[in-house]
């Protein structure tokens, strides 16, 4: 039975790009001319009622790519078995739609395959309902080619008579018969029913050279190797036996062997050519750049997949470029540690990385270091100025296999792997230096020293290693921010983009810095997360407080906790400093009780997060979601409601949780941080904070949230915005007009048009103060 679901099939040996082609083609195929179709399908018990169901099927697709009207394509049906039977006339239907409703009305009549007298039947009445002669005729008879007596004789006069007969196989067509059945050339003119979509192509792209008007632009008619097959029951010598026959003698009989026949169903192939109409699709051009691949989406859409590093673009253009400048000096370990294997690795996760992020112009001196009992520098800081000439020093690196000795190859480096070199002669190049540690072996001497060394002589050490190496890393960086694991070979690759964060937050460790920032952290404090759990939580918020210049201008940060009821600790104008905001942490109270994250997004959008409570006009908003995965099932519709409101939610789950569902929560994989346990949150920190301040550099929508107090509708300007208030004034609404005063025009004097700017901020701070007093 397995066997039997691939037979009675034609295969075209093209590829899946050919294939894309063929289908794209379909769409545009339409042939519009004067032509009288007549379909004649085969309604005999050969065929059988769900062969004759798909030869319906067939004949309505075929209609498809026929522009049928009563000017240009009429078509008409007649079914054969043991006599022929007119179900409907040419001049019958008008419509494309009334035609394919015909057929689907056709019943199946069963019978004997009398293919020859149905074609007498046409050369006796013609096509019924046809115009004249003038109009091309096109006969397309569907069957599987196994007639009762001869078809050659009257085939051959209907193809005298210049109609153009289609031969179409269903079920296990003999081919042979069909071959008969259809015009020359054959290969043009026999279809099979199986693939109706690459049929309808085929008879397209037949009478495009004939009948029809040309194809679409770009589009041409190409021929492709396929195979038809069939099934044939052949007559098969199965072997000789012992038998006994009669002899001369009376009363005797004589061994002998006879031959043994048997019957056998044989699959037959005929190979052949297949004339299809090829359109061009989108992915043509190869518009994917960085060994990106193109997926087209119909005719004229298509998207990229890209590898890791890149998609800057829709093109997949580098995405991580340093625009940072640094001296970056890469130690890679080379003992045998590592094995053979684990210093291939590093050296193409070298060449992918360095050919994602060093552009044109880029401002990145780059040099490698290799080691094992000794240290050897081959490729100096700054040495090569291209990416090519970089690669081809990179394939050069060879494996040495000593011991691994990090501990003196860190303090070598640090003395000897940044030799300043004068760019002018009294100018010192005084960029930033970083070392990234390669490394999957422990060590063999000791790294206690290591990060006392990098940071006398003011060297940034980045540690890269397996998962089992954390530990060691974090000891030999002495931050574990400037660790980063990789659980398996392939997931090192996935490690570029953190590590090109790494790398440019040399400049920033204070995280956003200047930058203005409303920002909430709500937490979970219910009893599924537990007291000690819920330490951890207040302590990753209190450290991450550190990286934010809080005060009005810069950063505002509120924090809510939550069981089954939010509660805010303190708003966003509560505190104006950093002492204050962690003196506001260290008293958080743990609530028990069940979770329910959604209340607490409810509670944030509605009573934290609006002008009213301080949030500023033209501010990026961010709302930090520390969960256990507990009580999300309500968060997805108020998660939704607050980046509606161009406030991002960024989710923090920690340990086992369903992924879709923080997916629906955070609304994009670029918003979930997914942590395994309590003890790791540390480790995500600094990604965590740089993700933020991303954020805090993307536009802003100067009308979410809302400005205008006291239902104030906000109209939004070019860089500005403007309050269209209704019984208040203002230039947010905050004024209410006295009784007895004359109503305000609705347009707002010049000056109620807020400009975004700092000092703006100010401006919207203190009168929204004023008017709360």
């Amino acid at each position: 039975p397995t066997v039997l679901l691939v037979l009675g099939m034609q295969e075209i040996h093209v590829d899946q790009e050919m294939i894309s082609k063929i289908s794209a083609a379909g769409k545009l195929m339409q042939c519009s001319a004067s032509l009288d179709v007549l379909f004649l399908l085969d309604g005999s018990y050969s065929i059988g009622k769900g062969s004759f169901e798909r030869s319906k099927h067939f004949a309505g697709k075929l209609c498809d790519a026929l522009d049928i009207h009563p000017d240009r394509v009429r078509v008409g049906m007649i079914q054969f078995s043991s006599t022929p039977h007119l179900e409907f006339p040419l001049d019958s239907y008008l419509t494309k739609q009334e035609v394919k409703e015909g057929i689907k009305r056709t019943v199946f009549r069963g019978g004997s395959t009398e293919t020859g007298r149905a074609l007498k039947y046409i050369l006796r009445k013609g096509f019924p309902g046809g115009r004249n002669s003038s109009v091309p005729e096109v006969l397309i008879i569907i069957s599987d080619g196994r007639s009762q007596g001869s078809t050659a004789m009257p085939a051959m006069q209907v193809k005298e008579r210049h109609i153009t007969v289609f031969a179409v196989g269903i079920k296990f067509p003999r081919w042979e018969e069909l071959h008969v059945l259809a015009s020359e050339p054959p290969e043009q003119h026999v279809l099979f029913a199986g693939d109706a979509d690459d049929a309808a192509n085929g008879l397209y792209s037949t009478l495009t050279g004939s009948v029809c008007s040309t194809t679409a632009p770009g589009c041409k008619v190409e021929s492709h190797p396929c195979e038809r097959r069939t099934l044939e029951i052949v007559k098969e010598l199965a072997g000789n036996y012992v038998c006994w026959k009669g002899s001369k003698q009376p009363s005797a009989v004589q061994a002998s062997l006879c031959p043994f026949t048997r019957w056998k169903r044989v699959l037959i192939k005929h190979p052949s050519r297949c004339f299809r109409t090829v359109c061009p699709d989108p992915c043509d051009s190869q518009p994917c750049q960085n060994g990106g691949t193109c997926v087209p989406e119909g005719l004229d859409r298509y998207h990229c997949l890209c590898l890791v590093g890149y998609g800057g673009d829709f093109h997949c253009a580098a995405k991580l470029s340093l625009e940072c400048g640094v001296d970056l000096l890469f130690l890679v370990d080379s003992s045998a540690g590592v094995t053979l294997e684990g210093f291939l690795r590093y050296k193409a996760f070298l060449r992918r990385f360095l050919q994602t992020v060093m552009g044109q112009g880029s401002p990145v001196n780059v040099g490698v270091a290799q080691y094992d009992d000794d240290v050897s520098i081959p490729i100096e800081l700054g040495q090569h100025k291209d990416t090519f000439s970089l690669m081809k020093s990179i394939d050069a690196l060879n494996f040495s296999g000593g011991r691994t000795l990090t501990g003196r190859a860190l303090q070598y480096i640090a003395q000897h792997g940044f030799r300043s070199t004068p760019v002018f002669a009294d100018v010192q190049d005084d960029l930033p230096r970083v070392v990234v540690l390669l490394t999957d072996s422990k060590s063999q001497d000791s790294v206690a020293e290591a990060p006392n060394f990098m940071k006398d002589r003011n060297i940034f050490l980045i540690g890269m290693g397996s998962s089992f190496m954390r530990a060691e890393l974090t000891k030999i960086t002495g931050n574990p921010q400037h660790t980063i694991v990789y659980s398996d070979p392939q997931d090192l690759f996935n490690r570029i983009p953190e590590l090109q964060r790494r790398i440019c937050s040399v400049d920033n460790a204070e995280g956003c810095q200047a930058q203005a920032l409303d920002l909430v952290f709500a937490v979970d404090a219910s009893s599924g997360i537990g007291l000690e759990n819920f330490l951890h939580l207040r302590r990753f918020v209190r450290s991450s407080c550190l990286h934010f210049t809080i005060n009005r201008d810069v950063t505002q940060i509120a924090l809510v906790i939550y069981s089954s009821k939010a509660h805010t600790v303190f708003a966003l104008t509560t505190h104006t400093s950093n002492s204050a905001v962690l003196q506001a942490i260290d008293q958080v109270p743990f609530l028990g009780d069940s979770a329910s994250a959604g209340s607490a997004l409810l509670h944030i959008y509605s009573d934290v997060m609006t002008v009213q409570r301080g949030a500023r006009p033209g501010v990026n908003k961010v709302v930090v979601l520390l969960t256990n995965g507990g009580g999300l099932e309500d968060a997805v519709a108020p998660a939704q409601q607050l980046r509606h409101n161009g406030i991002l939610v960024f989710v923090v789950a920690i340990g086992d949780t369903r992924r879709d569902t923080l997916l629906r929560v955070a609304g994009s994989p670029n918003y979930l941080v997914h942590i395994s346990s309590y003890e790791d949150l540390q480790y995500y920190q600094g990604f965590i904070i740089e993700r933020i301040c991303e954020e805090a550099k993307s536009p802003v929508n100067l009308c979410k949230p809302n400005p205008c107090l006291n239902q104030g509708v906000c109209i939004l300007g070019p860089g500005s915005y403007r309050c269209e208030c209704h019984g208040w004034e203002g230039p947010h609404c905050e004024s209410r007009v006295l009784r007895g005063d004359s109503p305000r025009s609705p347009v707002p004097p010049p000056h109620s048009h807020v400009q975004w700017s700092p000092r703006g901020l100010q401006h919207f701070s203190r009168t929204f103060r004023h008017t709360r007093r």
